[in-house]
């Protein structure tokens, strides 16, 4: 069975939030807790992930939303944990106007490929990132990408209640990086 840990971004994801809905519906999934979701600090969160990946039984799908995308790809380099997959919905862009700047120090993430499998779910309308945005993010990490439509920034504003759409590609892609990550095993 897989685990999945649960990774919002700034204010770490209420409770009209898929993430948070998620979460109380399913006893897999848990999120990492960093010092503080309103002033994010980049080194604190790679610690607060780094933790919550060393503490699961068996490699997660990590489940981020926003800054919690760029966090993931700036902890793959730092960490050593292995880590099933990344499902990273609403990728922000750090050089949009709307990209605020207390979180600045999440900017500059890792352009190179991931070193696990990941899937880039991205609004055809969002407002911290592109569609432009997503797919070149796409292409530096080497992810799959899913195009949502026009669903704003995929959070608690976007009115998608459980996501169940959301929830499909999720169980679609931790089924994929499952059987990847077993393939992956066995070549060593």
């Amino acid at each position: 069975m897989n685990e999945f840990i649960i990774v919002p971004g700034i204010g770490g994801s209420g409770e009209a939030h898929w993430q948070t809905r998620w979460q109380r519906a399913n006893p897999a999934m848990r999120r990492f807790s960093p010092a503080s979701w309103e002033q994010p600090d980049l080194d604190d969160w790679i610690g607060a992930l780094d933790a919550a990946v060393a503490a699961a039984n068996a490699p997660p799908v990590l489940i981020s939303h926003s800054l919690g995308c760029l966090l993931v790809a700036h902890w793959q380099l730092v960490s050593k944990d292995a880590c099933a997959g990344a499902f990273l919905v609403a990728v922000p862009d750090p050089a949009s106007q709307a990209f605020p700047a207390s979180v600045r120090g999440f900017a500059g993430a890792p352009a190179g490929r991931l070193r696990f499998p990941s899937l880039i779910v991205a609004s055809s309308d969002d407002p911290y990132g592109s569609l432009d945005h997503a797919e070149t993010k796409a292409a530096q990490w080497g992810s799959g990408l899913h195009v949502a439509g026009a669903l704003g920034h995929i959070n608690g504003d976007s009115g998608l209640g459980d996501w169940a759409e959301g929830m499909k590609l999720l169980a679609a892609f931790a089924s994929e990086a499952g059987r990847t990550a077993l393939l992956d095993a066995g070549t060593d």
